[in-house]
């Protein structure tokens, strides 16, 4: 019995044995299975045809062995990730891949609140394989990455260039992908090679990208100051002292943040001429009034005109750390303002800092003095203009109807001639028009620096300082014209007691038959009375010379306040300049509307004298236009025997094509200003 016992007892444990080889076969050939099971998947996998249908459309399932095997993952299974592919060869079906977060909890974690996350229940989204890669995913620092820096930036704008993708998902233009390579940023990438440079997660966060309006986004406007110290500390330690930062951190809207002034992905380097000409108008979008008040300043209208160096509101206020004018750190503080102004003007004195670089003219209540001299030249540009366009009106349309009616005679340009002008009014007359000219275009750009004409104006002449060295150099022939005409007179009068240039018929100083003549000439264009016989000089030739003479002084000593202002300041305070700025924009634009419009009117444009009356260049006029247009200084001459002195030969074929070519051109300029300045003035 105990031997039967013995024999089935060593029968169970021969089966025993044989189960557990069985068993440990098996075990030993799942194992075996199990480590064959990237050479089962690459059997297929590593075929470069291999494709499935997404879509209603053919997908590439080839998986590189080599780039795999190098890969951050190459050491696992393909069953790490494919857990749900059981059998071998699998369904053809697209199969579910294990989420990352497996072994990637925290990353995921992150990314389940991202806006990448949160689209999915809208379609699909960005997710792990789409910025990392399937099976060729390389450490960030390896340049095959795609998260790589270098990369990053290619990696988002496949879904953000993609217009499907933004139509869909609402999401901003792909022009910002351009605008961010051609950024400060992108070129230090791409263009400098400099691996420090920002890229889109440094700004945006790389698993938890949010919008930008969510306060806890990395661009938010709570966050992106400091997303920004990041790289730029040292500007968000000034920042955060700041009035723009105090308000950021009060959570004011008012304040602005590093993007209102630099942009997103546009970020342009700030030593640039591109980002400063744009300064003035980024803090324009907040300081409306104060910049309106820069631009008119010499400031404000040479960076209009595209002066770069011109002083803009942070070379006074500072970029970062602006502070209030009653905060004694502020660079604008009293105590500070010299300084601040000594970095671009070297001659600085205390006298200058009462300089207004906000001048409201208008406002009474901030300088009395200076508003009364604005309302000054206001009140004398507005009555001249009225009392001129009246007057040219009303001898325009009389003209047209003497023209019609045919009471303008036809004067023959053969004949006798007589002298008009001597070679010292000629001489006067052509470098008057030539500085004349030479002022109105460098000068009047920057009058009207705002409009897109003056900055053409400008930009043709070569620029703000072209223009400036230019305007200055016809100042100076301007005032030795001035001297050499002041010499001509006292010359004549004290020489050679010539006392009739002050007094009588050839004198410019106004008389009795002035006004007479004026009298009568309104009732001319009224058709109330007969054309009045004139002398030697007109009523409106004298106003023109007078005009001149008060316009050179007024003109030219306001011009030299401006072209050495440390000189007058030593006398004068700062606010002088403010004064001289108003008096030389405004006699300027009278001088340049009353010539470019009246006088080349009474000279040029009435029918009888279109299109142009070279006799102040010539210096002379055929004998019967002169009897028809001075008769009373003609029966003077006559009666007095004097007619023959002044007969001459008339003027040579090149003198009259010189003359007229040099007077059109200078009519045409003068009215091409003329006519910009009019449209600027009424239709803005």
């Amino acid at each position: 019995m105990r031997n039967k016992i013995k024999g089935i007892t060593c029968c169970l444990m021969i089966i025993i044995a044989v189960l557990m080889i069985m068993s440990d076969g098996s075990h030993a050939q799942k194992e075996q299975k199990a480590g064959m099971a990237n050479a089962d998947c690459l059997s297929c996998h590593n075929n470069l045809e291999l494709t499935k249908e997404v879509n209603g459309k053919q997908v590439s399932v080839h998986v590189n062995e080599a780039k795999f095997g190098e890969s951050v993952h190459g050491t696992l299974d393909c069953a790490s990730c494919h857990s749900d592919v059981k059998d071998y060869p699998h369904d053809p079906t697209p199969q579910k891949v294990t989420s990352c977060a497996s072994c990637h909890a925290g990353a995921d974690a992150e990314h389940q609140t991202s806006i990448h996350a949160t689209s999915r229940m809208n379609g699909p989204a960005a997710g792990c394989a789409d910025c990392h890669g399937a099976h060729e995913i390389f450490p960030k620092d390896d340049s095959r990455s795609k998260v790589n820096r270098f990369k990053i930036a290619e990696t988002c704008a496949a879904c953000h260039t993609n217009p499907e993708v933004i139509k869909k998902y609402g999401l901003p233009p792909a022009s910002f992908i351009h605008q961010f390579r051609d950024s400060s940023h992108g070129r230090g990438m791409f263009a400098s090679g400099l691996s420090i440079s920002a890229t889109c997660s440094d700004c945006h966060g790389a698993h938890n990208v949010k919008k930008g309006a969510d306060p806890q986004s990395h661009v938010s406007r709570a966050l992106l100051p400091e997303t920004c110290s990041k790289c730029h500390q040292g500007i968000l330690n000034d920042f955060g002292k700041s009035a723009h930062g105090r308000l950021w951190k009060a959570g004011d809207e008012r304040g602005p943040i590093c993007s209102n002034c630099h942009t997103s992905h546009d970020i342009k380097r700030t030593d640039l001429a591109g980002f400063q000409m744009q300064t003035v108008n980024q803090c324009g979008n907040c300081h409306k009034a104060q910049t309106e008040t820069y631009r008119d300043t010499f400031h404000g209208k040479a960076t209009s005109l595209g002066l770069a160096v011109a002083a803009k509101c942070s070379d006074c206020h500072t970029a970062h750390l602006n502070l209030a004018r009653s905060d004694p750190l502020s660079t604008i503080a009293t105590a500070n303002l010299q300084q601040t102004c000594a970095r671009c003007h070297t001659q600085v004195n205390a006298n200058i800092l009462s300089f207004n670089p906000h001048p409201e003219p208008e406002n009474k209540e901030k300088s009395a003095l200076i508003f009364y001299v604005y309302k000054f030249m206001e009140w004398l540009l507005i009555s001249v203009f009225s009392f001129f366009g009246i007057h040219t009106l009303l001898w325009f349309q009389r003209s047209i109807g003497a023209w019609v009616r045919k009471e303008i005679p036809k004067i023959p340009e053969d004949g006798q001639y007589v002298t008009r002008f001597v070679n010292a009014h000629r001489i006067t007359h052509i470098l008057i028009v030539t500085s004349f000219i030479g002022l109105a275009l460098t000068g009047i750009p920057l009058r009207f620096s705002g409009t897109e004409w003056g900055r053409v104006f400008s930009s043709v002449l070569g620029g703000v300082e072209v223009s400036r060295f230019f305007h200055r150099v016809w100042a100076v022939v301007t005032f030795g014209y001035a001297i050499y005409h002041l010499y001509f007179i006292l010359q004549r009068v004290f020489v050679k007691g010539d006392r009739s240039i002050l007094f009588g018929p050839n004198s410019m100083v106004p008389r009795k038959k002035d006004f007479v003549d004026f009298f009568n000439m309104i009732r001319w264009f009224l058709y109330l009375g007969p054309r009045p016989k004139l002398d030697r000089w007109t009523y409106w030739e004298k106003f023109d010379y007078y005009a001149v003479f008060w316009g050179i002084p007024v003109i030219g000593l306001s011009g030299l306040v401006l072209w050495f202002p440390w000189f007058f300041t030593k006398f004068f305070p700062g606010s002088f300049l403010n004064i001289a700025m108003i008096i030389h924009g405004e006699e300027a634009l009278l001088a340049v509307g009353f010539i470019f419009t009246f006088h080349f009117f009474h000279n040029h444009l009435r029918p009888e004298n279109f299109p142009m009356d070279t006799t102040v260049f010539t210096g002379k006029m055929t004998l019967e236009r002169f009897k028809d247009e001075r008769p009373v200084e003609y029966e003077r001459l006559v009666a007095e025997g004097r007619l023959e002195e002044i007969l001459t030969d008339p003027p040579t074929p090149m003198a009259r094509r010189l003359s007229f070519w040099f007077g059109f051109v200078a009519l045409i300029l003068g009215l091409i200003v003329a006519t910009a300045i009019f449209i600027t003035v009424f239709f803005g």
